[in-house]
């Protein structure tokens, strides 16, 4: 009991003391303590505006989080959260600013983690400041870490958002955990607000500054002490800088009085709007107005506000969310997180065709969402298009958007939608959603148009006798019917089909069904999966023949994929299937029977391009390397800028690249990466890619593009130029470890020859494709070319390559 008063009393004296040393001078020495449920729960800034420390995490009074807010409201404002993903606290919690000069905090009297983790230097002295800003300095009075350089989701008046990092919003108004919304300083300048956990693609968006440049600007978002919210260029933390864009001034004329009364705060609120407010005290110093200065969206507007099939409209001005026609909320009390289907989906595809009294269609005029439909029909009637999603066992909603009076083109999608927005005829008329709606509902199981209580038709014994007879002659007569039409279609198929493998060219017209297999059927056809022939990121790959062995192709069982339902994998091979490129691997079909996926391809009978660079006995020649490497770039740029929508493929690299039987270059595993788990395979880590060929951008928190094939490929072209892998650790110089490296070294050197000094090739054209591939291997996403101009520099027709700077920015 003695020890315990003892180690009570020294707690004691070191709150006061830490209280009086802050209070004294306005910094905090080390040896501060802090607690939850003591009177030194936090460190006021010097006129005790803002306070950093303990504060109540949500409703509870028991639950606790480490941060900084503004004293002086009704409920004080969060505005920066360490950890704050992490559990709540218990009272048991201490903050020790140790004797080390480091903030610790400590749970149940151990320490747990640095709250100033981003640092390893030892602090002097702390201070929280009148700005907001939390900040530890070494003995020189210089900052070696401040909480304005790690913003939650707010900046206040002097703190700027640098490039490449982000602000997310809270999950509501009382849990300042990460919510379902970012807004992103990209590192091409733009300011992006997005939905979390989406591909923060331009489809994704739903507001930016508009501010963005291809020349990799080092711009910042800057909120000043007088309430102007800027887009300048610089990363002072001071806010100097040439304006680039003013996003809301407070006075029309942008000349302001700083007034010292006043502070302002942007924040990203829980429901994906980044507000400016500004915070009024009175000539007694206490905090008397919160004004909303500026709104970038309305709620309506922001993706994902109301979640998958549902979508929001205002009522009394309040966003509320509404959902689809056949589905109903996830959870009634929390009507954001989006609906589900309601109905049970019957046993109703037959030869690819719905049994439609299983189902009927649901109109809603002026909608439209972001999702980017599986195909898209010729110009239709409403009513067309109406009956061919009701037909259609894939389709779950369409929409139509009129460019004649009476037709327009006929967009199919599978549910869930995303990005459901309804619109006012003035906002965007001409567009028609339709809904296909189940007759069974998964609660009562019944169908809705049975009624088990009406009485029953007695039909007479005569009339039963001849509706048999009837029927038994019209079934007999269609059958022949369907069977000498099918006979017909076939042969017209086959002799068209014959010609397109002839012809080794698909036309954007000629798209060939992809045929559903079955998994016997598959298993049939591999001989038991007897014949591997290669083993990749998604599973192995096995020969196998049809036609009586007549043609080969390659099926690939898919392994350790994300849950994905069977209409929606169909859809996605589908999407897959339509893409028709000589250097892409041709789909031919598919299996998805129950948790079984497999693919069929056709079969590329020399191997894979890692085959041919480093494992053959002889060497490609220069001109042949040449034209692999065109073949390589024509097929991403396909997949990026030419299929009807971009597919970011996620891991080119040689052996996702097989030669068919005239040695032509294809890219296989297209479209695949988003099956994926990631950090369940061989070759794939963290990130989707692999090590060697992966763009830096993976491993940093900033947008994925298309840029990241673009860096893939360009390893990939050096290493066709030189016949070696990107990495080798036997090797007689250390210089030539890393590929790209040593090419660099010799590039500035002048001496090229080197990396190809077995053969002779032409100067000129050696020196081009090194620095296409230099460009494209630039640790910056926006230095790097497009597939298009990729695809041009390599045919020639742009000559006057620039020389590209180090790729590495280190």
């Amino acid at each position: 009991m003695a020890s315990i008063s003892v180690v009570v009393c020294l707690l004691l004296i070191s709150f006061a003391v830490g209280r009086d040393q802050q209070n004294q001078s306005g910094h905090i020495a080390p040896g501060s303590l802090l607690s939850p449920r003591s009177d030194s729960s936090s460190w006021l800034s010097p006129t005790g505006r803002f306070a950093f420390g303990f504060y109540q995490k949500g409703r509870s009074d028991h639950d606790f989080a480490v941060g900084i807010w503004l004293v002086g409201t009704e409920e004080n404002i969060t505005v920066w959260t360490s950890f704050r993903d992490d559990p709540p606290l218990t009272s048991n919690a201490l903050l020790n600013f140790n004797k080390d000069g480091k903030l610790v905090l400590m749970l149940e009297g151990v320490q747990h983690k640095f709250i100033t983790e981003a640092t390893d230097q030892s602090a002097s002295y702390a201070s929280m400041l009148d700005s907001g800003n939390f900040v530890l300095y070494d003995d020189k009075s210089n900052i070696i870490w401040q909480s304005f350089r790690y913003p939650t989701d707010t900046i206040l008046g002097g703190q700027s958002l640098f490039r490449g990092n982000q602000l997310a919003s809270s999950l509501n108004k009382t849990d300042h955990s990460t919510g379902r919304f970012l807004l992103m300083m990209q590192y091409d300048g733009n300011l992006v607000l997005y939905p979390a956990n989406t591909e923060d693609s331009a489809g994704d968006a739903y507001w930016s500054s508009d501010t963005y440049s291809s020349f990799s600007p080092n711009w910042s978002l800057y909120l000043n002490y007088t309430g102007l919210l800027l887009i300048i260029n610089g990363t002072s933390t001071s806010g100097r800088g040439s304006l680039i864009r003013r996003i809301y001034s407070p006075s029309p004329s942008g000349n302001v009085i700083n007034n010292s009364n006043t502070i302002y705060r942007a924040t990203l609120d829980y429901d994906g709007i980044l507000r400016l407010y500004s915070h009024a005290y009175d000539e007694s110093g206490n905090l008397s107005v919160q004004n909303k200065l500026w709104e970038s969206a309305l709620p309506c507007q922001v993706n994902n506000f109301c979640g998958l099939n549902s979508y929001c409209i205002l009522d009394d001005n309040q966003p509320i969310c509404v959902c689809l026609p056949g589905t109903d909320f996830l959870d009634p009390n929390k009507r954001n997180l989006g609906c589900e289907r309601n109905f049970s989906e019957a046993e109703s595809c037959i030869n690819g065709k719905e049994r439609t009294e299983f189902y009927s269609m649901k109109t809603i005029e002026n909608m439209r969402w972001g999702d980017r439909s599986y195909v898209h029909e010729p110009p239709m009637s409403k009513e067309e298009c109406r009956k061919s999603c009701l037909e259609d066992c894939n389709c779950g909603a369409a929409l139509i958007a009129l460019i004649s009076e009476t037709s327009g083109s006929c967009m199919k999608q599978n549910l869930p939608l995303r990005y459901v927005r309804k619109y006012t005829e003035k906002e965007f008329g001409g567009l028609t959603a339709f809904f296909k709606v189940g007759m069974k509902s998964i609660k009562s199981g019944k169908q809705s148009g049975l009624h088990p209580n009406k009485p029953r038709i007695v039909v007479p014994k005569s009339a039963i006798v001849q509706i048999i007879l009837v029927t038994s002659a019209f079934t007999v007569f269609s059958t022949v019917s369907l069977a000498l039409s099918c006979l017909f279609i076939f042969k017209i198929r086959i002799l068209k089909y014959g010609r397109l493998l002839e012809n080794g060219d698909l036309g954007p017209e000629e798209i060939i069904t992809l045929r559903l297999f079955s998994y016997n059927e598959l298993k049939r056809v591999t001989h038991g999966f007897k014949e591997e022939i290669g083993k990749g990121s998604f599973g192995s790959v096995y020969k196998g023949s049809l036609q009586k062995g007549k043609r080969l192709v390659a099926v690939k069982r898919l392994e350790k994929l994300i849950e994905e339902g069977e209409r929606e994998f169909r859809a996605e091979m589908r999407a897959i299937g339509r893409t028709r490129h000589k250097n892409l691997v041709r789909l031919l079909g598919y299996c998805a029977e129950g948790s079984k996926r497999l693919l069929v391809y056709e079969f590329m009978s020399n191997g894979s391009l890692a085959d041919l660079l480093f494992r053959s006995q002889r060497r490609p020649a220069w001109t042949e390397r040449v034209r692999i490497a065109l073949d390589v770039a024509r097929g991403i740029f396909y997949l990026h800028d030419e299929c009807g929508g971009p597919i970011i493929h996620c891991d080119i690299k040689p052996q996702n690249i097989l030669m068919d039987e005239v040695w032509t270059a294809k890219i296989s595993d297209f479209g695949l990466a988003k099956f994926l788990i990631p950090d369940q395979t061989r070759t794939f880590t963290g990130a989707r890619g692999t090590r060697g060929y992966i763009a830096p951008e993976w491993h940093k928190n900033i947008p994925i593009s298309v840029r990241v094939d673009v860096y893939s490929y360009g390893v990939v072209l050096l290493e066709i130029i030189c016949c070696r892998r990107s990495i080798e650790l036997d090797v007689s110089n250390d210089d030539e470890i890393l590929l790209s490296t040593w090419i660099y070294k010799c590039f500035v050197a002048g001496e090229l020859e080197k990396i190809v000094k077995w053969e002779e090739v032409d100067k000129t054209a050696l020196e081009n494709m090194v620095k296409v591939g230099l460009w494209c291997i630039q640790d910056e996403p926006a230095l790097r070319p497009s597939m298009k101009s990729v695809v041009s520099m390599l045919e020639g027709n742009i000559t006057d390559i620039s020389v590209p700077p180090c790729p590495t920015a280190a």
